[in-house]
């Protein structure tokens, strides 16, 4: 079992995702409000610098004080740096396009159903993050709010001694250039100094809290996730037994996108995390990123897949509507394959928007 804690609140995880100034519009459904477009502002993008001129601070105060009030377009060519200037239009588009869909669920859902996505993808990244926290509401399991990061965060797998860990790539970065030491560690770096070799430590059942704590203080944690679902241990006379183990990443995994899919899609599914699909009348899969869905469609058309990119394949998941009424008519009752792979340089970005636009739904759903 995991260490208990309570759970925690939206205002205590993932502090730079608003989800604490959402309300509640329904089953679902978040609504913005002011103080959620602040977060906003007070991201580095559009927060002031001492660079900064006046023009800008006046209209960054302007929006703090009112973040629904318009902006005329001579507000924005005031500015003196065009980076700026692009960031401001970029954000009070998006802005809008949120307000006018109602709720953060119906803009992330508009914005790929749409087609052409004209949205920042660090814009879409938190949203789902927000989603996610929505999502994920009075849940009191750290290894999910961990494994809900591979939704919107950029990962980097690595397996050791057959274990497969997934640990935050920009945490890993930062942690490169500053040895654990913040930004005291970026100036001894820059002086050539040594620094010790950072740590980072695996997500287990005795640090739950303290990986809650952690993220209640920085977006960034040197928490590692433990992808691995099952493990062998050999035995006398050539045996081996495998178990699945009880705490697995991938099993956290598998319930964060039972919950997705509910919150965002109103649908109840089961995933469970599968080693292999010995499935004749395979009919449909979906891949979680960009590397698994080429993967799946090689497999499943009969292609030539080569031993590198199957070991890339992290795991597969087998997915059941509880209702069956709401699958796709001609794919009732059958399952849908899930797939989950890193990239030949061992990262992994997962595209939760892949289950919104490939679920196969009933009509009406």
């Amino acid at each position: 079992m995991s260490e208990p804690f309570a759970p925690p609140s939206l205002d205590a995880v993932w502090p730079g995702s608003g989800a604490a100034l959402l309300i509640e519009d329904g089953p679902g459904r978040s609504r913005p409000t002011p103080g959620y477009w602040r977060v906003w502002l007070n991201r580095p993008e559009l927060a002031p610098v001492d660079e900064s001129c006046v023009a800008e601070r006046a209209l960054h105060q302007a929006l703090l004080d009112d973040p629904l009030r318009s902006v005329m377009a001579g507000q924005i060519e005031a500015m003196r740096d065009p980076d700026v200037r692009d960031n401001y239009r970029l954000f009070l588009g998006f802005r809008d396009a949120v307000q006018r869909a109602g709720t953060i669920e119906a803009a992330w859902a508009g914005f790929f159903r749409a087609g052409e996505i004209r949205v920042p993808p660090l814009f879409l990244d938190l949203l789902a993050q927000a989603i996610a926290a929505r999502a994920l509401a009075n849940v009191d399991d750290a290894f999910q709010w961990r494994a809900a990061e591979l939704l919107f965060r950029r990962q980097r797998v690595q397996v050791q001694e057959g274990r497969v860990l997934s640990a935050d790539a920009d945490t890993l970065d930062r942690l490169q250039q500053t040895g654990g030491l913040g930004s005291i560690g970026q100036l001894l770096r820059q002086a050539g100094a040594t620094l010790p070799e950072a740590q980072v430590q695996v997500l287990g059942p005795d640090n739950g809290g303290a990986y809650l704590a952690s993220r209640a203080i920085d977006d960034h944690h040197p928490f590692v996730l433990d992808l691995t679902h099952e493990v062998q241990q050999h035995l006398s006379h050539g045996l081996t037994l495998t178990m699945t183990r009880s705490q697995s990443g991938l099993k956290a995994l598998a319930s964060v996108l039972e919950r997705w899919v509910l919150h965002t899609q109103g649908v109840r599914v089961h995933i469970t995390p599968e080693p292999r699909v010995d499935d004749p009348a395979w009919r449909w899969h979906i891949g979680l990123d960009v590397e698994a869905s080429a993967l799946l469609n090689d497999l499943y058309e009969g292609e030539p897949v080569d031993e590198a990119r199957l070991g890339r394949l992290i795991s597969l998941f087998r997915l059941r509507f509880d209702n069956p009424a709401e699958q796709r008519e001609d794919l009732r009752g059958k399952p849908v394959y899930l797939g989950l792979a890193m990239n030949p340089q061992g990262q992994l970005k997962l595209k939760p928007q892949n289950l919104l636009l490939n679920l196969p739904l009933a009509a009406g759903q």
